[in-house]
């Protein structure tokens, strides 16, 4: 029986710094320095709240504070040993909590929206408090009205003034969302001398001052800098404000500004099975930078991450997909990162294409943290799930490493005193992940992430993918492995990887067919006579469960449907992994079927076997493992042909992070199985198999949360055996890929 080799290799982490060597460049270079690690994921539903958005830690560094603007309450965390966060409890709020930050050791202050609903055609109305919050009782100490609706808070370093963004945005729903609209928004400088009881709130006026509706002002953002300015950012009036906190001035205004970026995809198309989506950055496009978060990256310099949030009169949106540094004396572009920021995520399998029209990945979070002598600045992409560590050198930003987040990231917080970083991600999806805060520390490591990326099309522009499936070694070189993407896309494609480097690289893609959704692959192996076999999954009505043959370029040499009467049982869940074996007139294709048809007993499910001299299909059966205690089902996803003639075979249940627990690989016997043809499904003969490795830990440890969609394995011609997962395409997923490096084999 073939195992693994426990002596010869022990799993780690794949190893990769991504670096941005220019703004019109994903080049990657490693760098095994410091660097943030995942060491936990803190699922905000054990604390019995619902969403995290923003994030805050206290001034010790071993908690946090979060808002929870669902059930309206503020959650905490305990994270006094960070690598395994703890609930520690909430504080309702009466209210809609929409920003939260720690004023010192003792206090916090929360943004509290009282407003009612909007009603479609009338004018908004806003109301809310400030809420300051005892961070060791857990008790409102003091409520301050705002005479508004607050979104963000920042505190100055010296913990004496508080910028309070008080945004009164408008109604969607009322004359088309158009600017403006009643009331304007303003900020409000709280000044904390003394007690709590004697802290003083002064407005500041932002009206009269930004190009585009004037009147009518929607701060969104404020950060404040060593001399106690506050930089705000107005999304909608496309315009920033700088203001004296001691004084309650502005002293500063400039609008953002547009950009024109070049080589993205701005056309939006339907996804998933027969839909039109594809992935091409061929398009130009000129946009309203429209910042959102803006951060301080030293007391002259500031960024912002433009995501957009406006459609004008003539219905042109805003958004530039990135982010920019701005002086904040003359409103000088210091350093803009166009699409660059797009195509590393693009690279590392993070493109939402379902956004593409709609403002792409929408950069939307920005921190700054000085960790030891690193200036690093944070950027999140709310439709990525990706966060971005960059260098800050004082003229422009590198980009150092890519992170996984949970889905929608809107709070970033560094936490320098422990070398921590909080991540709040606010979306979740039912049975499958939570909305969560994941901890990254930075250690003197090789970072973990990505596992696997793509080389660029062209300068600067990433050759983009999503949703891998199966995956298959070349036949004679060690270093190439071969990867098929699923129905997500339109058009498949096979997919060409350097297993040789860390992380893996791919370095091309296949077309397959036309791009008319015909194909659904799921399985790829190398034939022995050059090209390629494919599985492709069946969808009843729509299309059959096929293996297919193409030559080394994509082109379809030959295809292969099921016996007529077999397919009546077939359900959706067809052909998920292929195999060969043999060659010239004894060559065998070997299928097998995720989940039960019509036609198998519970639990089971069939391997087929195609001969290619004779076109004739013959099937045995395998039996399942029983589904996770959360529920689900289990089914198969992969095969692969071992050295000594046996097969591996994946099987893995449908639920993910603690509620996973398949998440095998087996060894069956097929070269001596008693496989028969399909007759109503009596008769066929049930095969036993073997566990060669339980795969659920080495993903967990790879992952902020463990995927679902373990589809891939190969091993290659040197013994090496890797693994990969699907990543969805960001479709209600995380989006994260692993690519999992597993050692040898006897």
């Amino acid at each position: 029986m073939s195992v693994f080799n426990s002596c010869r290799r022990t799993f780690a982490p794949t190893l990769m710094t991504l670096g941005l060597m220019a703004a019109t460049s994903t080049t990657w270079a490693a760098d095994a320095g410091k660097n943030f690690q995942h060491i936990a994921t803190f699922d905000v539903t054990s604390n019995g709240t619902e969403v995290a958005e923003i994030v805050d830690a206290t001034v010790n560094g071993k908690g946090l504070v979060y808002t929870d603007s669902e059930i309206e309450v503020l959650g905490f965390v305990d994270i006094s040993d960070p690598a395994n966060p703890l609930p520690a409890g909430i504080i309702e709020l009466g209210g809609e909590p929409t920003s939260v930050a720690v004023q010192g050791p003792r206090y916090a202050l929360v943004g509290v929206n009282t407003s009612p609903g909007d009603e479609e055609d009338e004018p908004a109305v806003r109301s809310g408090y400030l809420a300051i919050v005892d961070l060791k009782t857990h008790e409102i100490v003091r409520e301050i009205e705002l005479e508004g609706q607050p979104d963000s808070i920042a505190i100055s370093p010296d913990r004496l003034y508080a910028a309070i963004v008080v945004e009164n945005e408008r109604n969607e729903d009322y004359n088309d969302g158009l600017l403006p609209q009643d009331p304007p928004g303003k900020l409000v400088v709280l000044q904390m001398n003394g007690s709590v009881a004697s802290w003083q709130a002064t407005d500041v006026d932002l009206t009269g001052i930004a190009d585009v509706a004037p009147s009518d002002p929607e701060p969104e953002f404020a950060d404040v800098n060593g001399r106690n300015e506050a930089v705000v950012s107005m999304q909608e009036n496309n315009h920033f404000v700088i203001v004296d906190l001691v004084t309650a001035q502005v002293i500063n205004d400039f609008p953002a500004g547009s950009v024109t970026i070049h080589n993205i995809d701005n056309t939006e198309e339907e996804l998933g099975p027969q839909e039109t989506g594809l992935i091409i950055f061929d398009e130009s496009i000129t946009r309203r930078r429209e910042p959102d978060t803006v951060a301080w990256v030293d007391d002259d310099h500031f960024a912002s991450a433009n995501e957009g949030d406006y459609e004008d009169e003539s219905a042109e949106e805003g958004g530039s997909r990135g982010f920019t540094v701005f002086n904040s004396h003359t409103g000088a572009e210091v350093f803009e990162s166009y699409a660059t920021f797009e195509m590393a995520a693009a690279s590392a399998g993070h493109y939402n294409e379902g956004r593409s029209e709609n403002k792409g990945g929408e950069p939307e979070a920005a921190e700054y943290g000085k960790f030891g002598p690193d200036h690093l600045l944070f950027i999140g992409s709310e439709r990525a799930n990706i966060l971005g560590v960059y260098d800050w050198d004082g003229e422009s930003a590198e980009l150092l490493q890519l992170l996984p987040t949970g889905s929608g990231p809107e709070g970033v917080k560094a936490i320098t005193s422990k070398q921590l970083l909080a991540v709040a991600a606010e979306n979740s999806e039912e049975g499958a992940f939570p909305s969560m805060i994941t901890i990254y520390q930075q250690q003197e490591m090789a970072p973990a992430y990505p596992q696997i990326q793509s080389v660029d099309e062209a300068p600067g522009v990433a050759l983009p993918w999503v949703a891998q499936s199966g995956l298959a070694a070349d036949l004679d070189d060690a270093s190439t492995l071969y990867s098929v993407s699923d129905s997500f896309l339109a058009q498949s494609y096979f997919y060409t990887i350097d297993a040789s480097v860390t992380p893996a690289l791919i370095t091309a893609r296949t077309p397959v067919g036309d791009p008319d959704g015909a194909y659904d692959l799921e399985g790829i192996a190398a034939a022995p006579e050059g090209g390629f076999w494919l599985a492709s999954e069946g969808r009843n009505g729509a299309r059959p469960n096929l293996i297919v043959k193409v030559d080394q370029n994509g082109a379809i040499e030959d295809q292969f449907e099921l016996p007529a009467g077999l397919v009546a049982g077939a359900t959706n869940s067809g052909f998920e992994g292929v195999a060969v074996s043999g060659e010239s007139e004894s060559e065998y294709v070997y299928v097998v079927v995720q989940r039960e048809w019509a036609d198998d007993p519970s639990g089971e499910v069939k391997i087929g076997r195609f001969e290619v001299a004779t076109q004739e299909w013959t099937f045995v059966r395998y039996p399942l493992e029983d589904p996770s205690p959360a529920g689900g089902w289990v089914g198969l996803s992969e095969i692969t042909l071992l050295p000594d003639g046996t097969f591996a075979i994946i099987e893995r249940d449908n639920q993910l992070g603690p509620n996973a627990t398949v998440k095998r690989l087996y060894q069956v016997e097929l070269e001596g199985a008693d496989f028969r043809e399909w007759d109503d499904g009596d008769g066929l003969v049930t095969i036993g198999k073997t566990l060669i490795r339980d795969l659920l830990g080495v993903m967990e440890a790879n992952s902020i949360w463990t995927p679902d969609k373990l589809e891939g394995f190969a091993i290659a011609v040197d013994g090496e055996t890797y693994a990969s997962t699907d990543n969805d395409g960001l479709d209600d997923a995380l989006g994260q890929s692993l690519f999992l490096r597993l050692g040898e084999m006897d």
